[in-house]
């Protein structure tokens, strides 16, 4: 009988006969991701996934996820998909990268679901969050799920992630403030295993003017980072909720303080101070606001090139230039809805010269079915006033409907306009589409706001 050698025996062999020369090492990428060093991690990473290392595999993947271009995106999830059979976490992976598609069809919204459920049973607690608001978010996929109660069992089997998944369907049901004091006493109990907790204890402290215990908290916080043990990421994000005017009275000025500790050595809070300038201009003039961007530019961040397209599109702190506006604005649309938004108004106001109905509806159709309620309205008044298109009041009453949440008096106004010149005979077939899209879209995220 042939024994045929499993890729650890031909590593084992091979290192025999070299000794280790040359060989790929899994150590050495480790080693390399954490001073930067992507090209030696994803080399020794490439070369072990082709000798059949699944953690390896998923090591490349997770590269390629971070390099946030689509095709890279693309390579992950086969990469993904070739591990998933040996490793639980690249099933975990796979789900989740999937969960973050906006495009997906039914079908592949129960594939990914799957993949959750089995790599969380598998042991990856990771997997039960998206698989959760993926649950929230397409009720109609999955008639048999009662979320309610499955977090309930969860959280009775004692599992970290499920008492989060508690949070989140707060959030979602629009009861996050019905719930602060369960939320601190979740929050508080779970600090120490889940750093999420400082966004969502800050949010607490925020809404109930609790200055001391928030202060304490960002103590803590800080103390946390400087020891290694809570990322910057989670600094930046509680800075965002210190200078949320819609959370609580905001504090800026603390907020610059948190963001100025991690810029250095983590360049998305460069993009996050630009922001913050832009958003309170007291703080700083437009020179350090646009030396903020220039670094988050330096780091291909797409929200620094959001930013930057906005400010030549606006026009207020930079002179207004539509074609400089456009080309970074397109820089940051794979990735961020209100690019897509804000180009779509570029091509639909004539500002690059006539106006290219094609590119607005596209650029609008994506940036609404990612979350803008502003885009529905824009094509709402698109289809109803036949700018650069025919008129269509079937299109027009679906986008005025989908726009109602923006909740002021111009969206009330034009779906009421839009409804009453809708032929009797056109409802049927435009409440269709309308339940099509919504199904499509499943219920919005409860983050309708973009990321500026």
């Amino acid at each position: 009988m042939v024994h045929h050698a499993t890729p650890v025996l031909l590593l084992a062999a091979a290192v025999a006969l070299a000794g280790c020369a040359g060989l790929p090492d899994e150590r050495l990428a480790r080693e390399a991701l954490q001073r930067g060093d992507n090209t030696t991690a994803e080399q020794n990473f490439r070369e072990l996934a082709d000798l059949g290392y699944a953690d390896a595999a998923v090591g490349l993947a997770d590269l390629q996820v971070a390099s946030g271009d689509p095709a890279q995106l693309q390579k992950a999830e086969q990469t993904y998909r070739q591990a998933m059979d040996q490793s639980p976490r690249a099933k975990a992976r796979l789900g989740k990268l999937l969960a973050r598609k906006a495009d997906l069809n039914p079908a592949e919204r129960r594939e990914t679901a799957q993949l959750l459920e089995e790599s969380f049973e598998a042991g990856e607690q990771s997997s039960l969050l998206p698989l959760v608001m993926l649950y929230l978010q397409y009720p109609q996929d999955f008639p048999s799920v009662n979320v309610p109660e499955r977090i309930k069992q969860w959280r009775a089997e004692g599992h970290t992630q499920a008492e989060l998944a508690q949070i989140l369907f707060y959030r979602t049901q629009g009861t996050y403030d019905q719930h602060l004091g369960e939320i601190e006493e979740i929050c508080t109990r779970n600090l120490a295993v889940a750093d999420v907790c400082y966004v969502e204890l800050t949010t607490v402290y925020q809404k109930q003017d609790k200055g001391d215990a928030r202060q304490q908290l960002l103590d803590q916080l800080m103390a946390g980072y400087q020891a290694g043990r809570i990322p910057a990421q989670r600094v930046d994000a509680v800075s965002q909720v210190l200078a949320d005017a819609d959370i609580g009275t905001p504090d800026e000025g603390k907020a610059r303080e948190l963001l100025e500790a991690v810029a250095p050595s983590y360049p998305a809070a460069w993009v996050s101070l630009a922001k913050l300038l832009y958003d309170y201009p007291a703080l700083g003039d437009t020179e350090q606001m646009l030396g903020y961007l220039e670094k988050g530019r330096a780091a291909s961040l797409p929200r620094a090139e959001l930013l930057q397209g906005r400010l030549y599109y606006e026009g207020k702190l930079v002179p207004l230039d539509p074609k400089k506006a456009e080309e970074h604005l397109q820089k940051a649309a794979p990735t961020e809805p209100t690019a897509n938004y804000l180009l779509g108004q570029l091509y639909l106001r004539g500002y690059l010269g006539d106006i290219a109905p094609d590119k607005a509806l596209e650029h609008l159709l994506s940036a609404a079915r990612n979350g803008q309620v502003n885009a529905d309205f824009a094509l709402a008044q698109m289809y109803a006033q036949g700018k650069g298109i025919r008129p269509d009041l079937v299109n027009a009453y679906v986008f005025s409907q989908l726009a109602l949440p923006k909740n002021t008096p111009q969206a009330l106004e034009l779906a009421q306009q839009v409804e009453q010149q809708l032929p009797t005979a056109e409802r049927a077939r435009a409440e269709q589409l309308l339940r099509d899209e919504r199904a499509a879209r499943g219920t919005a995220p409860d983050a309708q706001m973009s990321s500026l």
